[in-house]
């Protein structure tokens, strides 16, 4: 199945649009760095980065008209700045928000399905009218504004036209907000999807369930010891901020149905300790000095999912780029470190200086999860076209019974 990518990044949401079976075509962004990195996954022959045809620039400068009808998925991560609680949460009015230009290749390329991810401050009360824009915008795309037309009156003819339109393009939008950590993500990751089938695809689909949970690592720490003893920890560092022995404990023939949520040392334990001077056997395995802790900037404890990565460097709020071992030592991720928290492929290299690859990770949408949607998407979209082929066999054989009817009664 054909898919066309927005705003990539280094390409989580491709790489997992690729694992679940679709093809991606046309990849469009902006930053160089992150075609770069697309680019030379593309030159060094890893096979999820093969056959997209890069677009370096505003997706509102793409034509469009030159992507053959037929696509099924158009996929993307819009600018989280405009809604993000570390910005100013100026929304419609950030010249960044690309929801409105999204909606418009929506338009244009028709796709069956699609799946477009965002932070989840964009679900905050303040934006809960601009969040039910989003969804009216998604669901008609071809009820463009109009000229001089707010997104505020747009937004109240959508909600005036919407149960009554009649317009050739509609989608069931489903929004979901979701926990990467609950899908073996190893990192507490929140963020807002919305994934829509066109009208005329029969599809009853709803948001995959969680695999993982915090239940399930806290009895594999405090009740079975799984969690420690399989990675060697010594008693004395056997504790982390979801094993507390206050929390209520279960016997040990009842353990949760679900799989322990992933944590940082599950992500990165085989990996060497990192030097300066890199590793030959792990690409962009680089220490990158100048970590310190300070309060409010602890970073990600090693025996928990780490914090949600930020595009930041440095001065990001709560150390989320920096990881905190047993004894109260830090030290940043290095570039593989936090691929591996974002599940990216160890082949997969991240162009650029540490801190315009941390910029690309921080970004992205967690190669695992998106796999997972997109692969619930692929198989509604598969699903669907075996329905729609027996309706359509179906139709033949009566249409022959009927003319067989007409001639034996002549």
């Amino acid at each position: 199945m054909r898919s066309v990518e927005l705003f990539a990044g280094g390409g989580g949401l491709a790489l997992g649009t690729h694992l679940a079976g679709f093809s991606t075509e046309v990849v469009a962004e902006w930053d160089r760095w992150s075609c770069d990195t697309l680019r030379e996954n593309q030159a060094a022959g890893h096979p999820l980065a093969q056959g997209m045809n890069i677009h370096e620039g505003d997706v509102r400068g793409v034509d469009w008209r030159g992507v053959e009808p037929g696509v099924a998925l158009v996929s993307g991560g819009p600018p989280c700045q405009p809604f993000s609680g570390g910005g100013k949460g100026r929304a419609a009015d950030d010249p960044r928000d690309m929801f409105p230009a999204t909606a418009e290749v929506i338009r244009q390329l028709q796709p069956r399905a699609f799946i477009i991810e965002n932070v989840r401050g964009l679900t905050r009360s303040s934006f809960s009218d601009y969040y039910a824009y989003i969804q009216l915008r998604l669901a008609h795309p071809e009820l463009s504004p109009r000229e001089g037309e707010t997104w505020t009156d747009h937004l109240a003819r959508l909600q005036a036209e919407h149960t009554s339109v009649r317009s050739d393009l509609q989608y069931r939008v489903l929004p979901t907000l979701v926990n990467a950590a609950n899908y073996g993500v190893p990192q507490q990751r929140w963020r807002v999807f919305f994934v829509g089938f066109r009208a005329d695809v029969d599809a009853e689909w709803s948001f995959p369930e969680p695999t993982h949970s915090l239940e399930a690592l806290r009895f594999s720490q405090d009740v079975s010891h799984e969690y420690w003893e399989r990675h060697r920890v010594a008693s004395k560092y056997r504790d982390s901020p979801v094993s507390r022995r206050t929390t209520a404990q279960r016997s040990v023939d009842a353990p949760p149905t679900e799989r322990p949520w992933r944590t940082v040392r599950d992500a990165i334990a085989d990996l060497p300790e990192p030097t300066q001077n890199g590793s030959r056997k792990y690409l962009n395995h680089v220490l990158q000095p100048g970590a310190r802790a300070y309060p409010g900037h602890t970073g990600s404890h090693i025996d928990a999912p780490a914090k949600a990565l930020k595009a930041g460097v440095h001065g990001v709020p709560g150390g989320e780029n920096m990881l905190r071992n047993p004894d109260g030592s830090v030290r940043y991720f290095t570039v593989r470190e936090a691929a591996r928290l974002q599940t990216f492929p160890d082949r997969y290299r991240l162009h650029g200086p540490w801190s315009e690859a941390m910029r690309q990770l921080g970004n992205a949408v967690p190669v695992m999860l998106a796999q997972i949607v997109a692969s619930s998407v692929h198989e509604h979209l598969a699903l669907a076209d075996v329905r729609a082929a027996a309706s359509a066999r179906n139709a033949r054989r009566q249409a022959s019974a009927s003319i067989r009817r007409r001639e034996t009664s002549a």
